[in-house]
């Protein structure tokens, strides 16, 4: 019966500190640039060879703090 109650009261203790994360996905409307913070990697779209076509990158790629995330809408595609 003491294992009962300890198994019970550890479940409770994990089922609570689940949803006392500092990660909350927040969704960015279309007309609001964002700035990135510290430590930022992400996989990025790149053209090769100033080919027309966008290619996603195979390995995370270290961003700058402080350069800006703009939605497509905010950037005139131009060809070459």
């Amino acid at each position: 019966m003491l294992w009962l109650t300890v198994i019970l009261c550890a479940a409770l203790a994990l089922a609570s500190a689940s949803g006392c994360g500092n990660n909350r996905t927040v969704f960015v409307p279309e007309d609001s640039p964002m700035r990135l913070g510290p430590n930022t990697s992400a996989r990025v779209w790149i053209r090769v060879d100033g080919s027309k076509e966008w290619v996603l990158s195979g390995n995370k790629v270290p961003l700058p703090e402080g350069w800006y995330v703009v939605p497509s809408s905010y950037v005139e595609e131009t060809e070459k």
